[in-house]
């Protein structure tokens, strides 16, 4: 894994992270919306099953293309898979038991999943963030394009 300690992102890059890991986010987001609907619609299953079917999917997903596009990380893929992978079995088990508990108490299933969705995007932004990529943020042939681009500009 090459190690980032040379680079500063500018407030451009942070910012333009930020809305790169929303737009993805969301394409997730309809992934799971349409996942968790058709499962929902079309089957006998209780919340849970079709919420973590939906949420395994769009994980899966969301992991893959914000790792090479949002944070442009070449560090290991199954230390950072595994690291998300810790986040989702803390995530996972209090969203499932949160919408479980509230739709048995008559709340809509489709406002509950999408406030946990919510949650899930303002919590996994800040750990990928701060945790999983921070120390390889901008260390793929990606990145190193954009930083080569910035450098002859700047010349």
């Amino acid at each position: 894994m090459e190690d980032n300690k040379n680079i500063h992102l500018s407030r451009k890059q942070n910012t333009i992270q930020f809305f790169k890991f929303i737009a993805f986010s969301c394409t997730a987001g309809i992934i799971q919306a349409i996942s968790f609907t058709v499962l929902n619609e079309k089957t006998d299953m209780p919340y849970w099953p079709c919420y973590l079917i939906a949420l395994i999917l769009s994980v899966l997903y969301n992991f893959t293309v914000n790792r090479r596009y949002t944070f442009k990380s070449a560090n290991n893929i199954p230390k950072a898979m595994l690291m998300v992978a810790a986040y989702y079995c803390v995530f996972t088990p209090l969203s499932t038991w949160w919408g479980e508990a509230l739709t048995d108490i008559g709340w809509n299933s489709y406002i509950v999943l999408f406030g946990t969705m919510l949650t899930n995007l303002i919590t996994e932004f800040l750990f990928d963030r701060f945790i999983v990529f921070r120390k390889s943020i901008y260390t793929n042939k990606l990145a190193q394009k954009e930083m080569e681009k910035y450098r002859y500009q700047s010349d």
